[in-house]
């Protein structure tokens, strides 16, 4: 692991190194499905995932298909690889703006409403988004010891 967290030291048994509000924000991520493709070491980047399950994200967005929306697709020529994404790592994910394989979504709170609208068909309010975009920031790591920024 090249930039650990504090979520790693949590995870590892350091009971100190995430806040109450943190570890809500860890509940509420896991209580509204993230965890579902986020997951292992690197909290995501295990699966292709279809781009608007439950929604047409492209439709949506307004603007035409381009060879960057095909997904798995240019690689693999399989029809059903079409607007199939890995799912990234959240690993500093709070520094990685803009989102998505398109780079539309400029604000992490866009990022969770447009995920839990297209790929889960639910709204999140806003109380459920800051308190997992709290949990996101234990995903800053640090590097040769310091915090990332």
């Amino acid at each position: 692991m090249l930039t650990p967290s504090r979520f790693d030291r949590y995870l590892r048994g350091d009971q100190t190194a995430l806040n109450a509000a943190e570890i809500e924000g860890y509940e509420m991520f896991k209580e509204k499905r993230c965890a579902t493709c986020h997951v292992g070491m690197n909290i995501g980047g295990q699966s292709f995932e279809y781009m608007g399950i439950k929604a047409d994200y492209f439709d949506h967005r307004g603007t035409e298909i381009t060879e960057g929306d095909w997904g798995r697709f240019a690689f693999t020529n399989n029809e059903d690889d079409r607007h199939r994404f890995k799912t990234p790592t959240l690993r500093n994910v709070m520094l990685t703006y803009p989102y998505f394989h398109d780079g539309t979504i400029m604000t992490i709170e866009d990022a969770i409403r447009v995920m839990h609208k297209f790929q889960l068909g639910t709204d999140i309010n806003d109380k459920e988004t800051q308190q997992i975009i709290t949990f996101l920031h234990t995903l800053n790591g640090e590097y040769e010891g310091k915090l990332l920024q």
